[in-house]
């Protein structure tokens, strides 16, 4: 049977092939900035897979994604860059040096003394890094910040969340998440307030209104909106739920209500589009009965 180093070999080997000459047009085009979106895109089906329980199509989904990091090592190979055991090494001391309490003499009783530790040991990292002239950093005003190192290119939901709970790690947090609801209280009511300054078309004399009024208005409910959902992001970590899959899964749950609606209605002949607000809402109450009842 071959080996777990063998199997590995053998897809980085595939991979070099695919970009050599004589190799795959389409593979021997791409670059770091072209396979970007596919890199996202395998990333969300593997979450994908995890949601449904579905092993079997796991198992192709991480293969997939881990097409990308191949993907992304054969060209910066090519371009002298560094190469897949340079990835490699780089995983296996990070997970050393991460885990003193494992293989070192440092003492870990509970997982959070383990991120504490391990947030601590990464700005570490990135400092030394830094100091050295290696790496950029996405915070050159402030390189040593809490919160360096949370990517801006994340989903928002998900950088709400590493940026909170950096915050969190050092004693900027709500004690109890009561706190957090009368924080969602005031954040809504806040919204409200905003939603009751009446929005004008004409100004004084009848003149228009300037474009930028409108912006203004547009950026104040921006702000008040993004604010709630800062709230809902802090009460999902004391809850030590993950935002986005949360609503991940409401937006199939859904999903699958609204088709279940629109299956009854075609079988009357008409769509969503033909249907009072009142039949739609209590088709949507019948489909949430039905699901109950199909689960229990």
């Amino acid at each position: 049977m071959p080996t777990t180093g063998e199997h590995f070999e053998r897809a980085v080997s595939i991979m070099a092939k695919l970009r050599a000459p004589g190799g795959c047009p389409w593979d021997r085009e791409q670059t770091f900035d072209s396979i970007k979106p596919y890199t996202l895109e395998e990333a969300y089906e593997v979450l994908e897979a995890i949601d449904n329980r579905d092993w079997d199509e796991l198992r192709g989904e991480l293969g997939d994604l881990l097409l990308q990091v191949l993907f992304y090592s054969q060209i910066a190979q090519e371009e002298s860059r560094f190469s897949i055991d340079d990835v490699l090494d780089r995983l296996s001391n990070k997970l050393i040096t991460r885990h003193p309490h494992v293989f070192g003499d440092v003492t870990a009783e509970t997982s959070a003394d383990v991120l504490r530790d391990w947030e601590a040991l990464k700005a570490e990292e990135k400092r030394k890094r830094l100091e050295a002239g290696g790496g950029k950093s996405a915070e050159p005003h402030d390189p040593e910040s809490v919160l360096a190192g949370v990517s801006s290119a994340i989903p928002a939901l998900l950088e709400a969340h590493k940026l909170s709970s950096r915050a969190a790690h050092v004693g900027f947090d709500w004690p109890e998440i009561a706190g957090l609801f009368d924080k969602l209280e005031e954040e809504t009511s806040e919204l409200k307030e905003e939603l009751r300054n009446p929005v004008v078309s004409r100004g004084t004399g009848g003149s228009p209104v300037p474009r930028e009024i409108f912006g203004q208005r547009r950026h104040r409910l921006e702000e008040e909106v993004g604010d709630l959902f800062f709230v809902l992001v802090n009460i999902a970590r004391h809850l030590s739920v993950d935002p986005e899959s949360a609503l991940r899964k409401t937006n199939r749950k859904f999903r699958r209500r609204f088709h279940w609606i629109e299956e009854r209605l075609r079988d009357t002949g008409r769509g969503p589009q033909q249907a009072t607000m009142e039949e739609l809402e209590a088709l949507w109450q019948e489909a949430k009965r039905f699901e109950t009842e199909t689960t229990q």
